[in-house]
């Protein structure tokens, strides 16, 4: 139990640190704009609390604001973010439900499982983060745009980075 919880909280201040140092300073064109840091969120267990999941995107979103000098925008999008996700797992549901003790990840999930999940719930929050940054839809299909090709490059991380955390399963 320890263990998890101190894991978490290194993944949770590893993944702020990459955004805040490495990953806000690429941009291309002001198009791609990657947001690894919502990993943190996609990997919570499937049988954590829904009140625990948007304290914890609070918190996530509240930290990434603080670095990046954006008041109020992480924090919507990573708390609408957590409150989506109960209902995306529902949605994605197998037939038996979830079994206790597993993550949502590529290893234990699969990869069209995970490809899905991982897919609404970038485009999720990239779509609230760009609108509520454009805070209009005179620009709709620009700031549209933004997403889907952020969203694109996000979802490659999120994929890249279940690779290079792939633990072979014990049988």
């Amino acid at each position: 139990m320890f263990s998890q919880v101190a894991n978490s909280i290194l993944r949770f201040v590893f993944l702020i640190l990459l955004q805040a140092l490495v990953l806000n300073n690429i941009g291309l064109g002001g198009y791609i704009n990657p947001y690894l840091y919502i990993l943190f969120i996609l990997w919570l267990p499937f049988e954590m609390q829904p009140w625990i999941t948007l304290l914890l995107g609070f918190m996530l979103g509240f930290f990434m604001d603080v670095f990046t000098g954006t008041p109020g925008l992480h924090i919507s999008a990573c708390v609408f973010l957590s409150y989506s996700r109960a209902f995306i797992l529902k949605l994605l549901s197998p037939r038996e439900g979830y079994e206790f003790g597993l993550r949502p990840n590529i290893q234990e999930m699969g990869l069209a499982w995970f490809v899905t999940y991982s897919g609404i719930m970038i485009f999720i929050h990239h779509f609230v983060f760009f609108y509520f940054e454009a805070f209009s839809f005179n620009e709709f299909f620009h700031t549209l745009l933004r997403i889907i090709v952020s969203s694109i490059f996000t979802f490659i991380l999120v994929t890249l980075s279940q690779f290079l955390t792939y633990k072979e399963k014990s049988r």
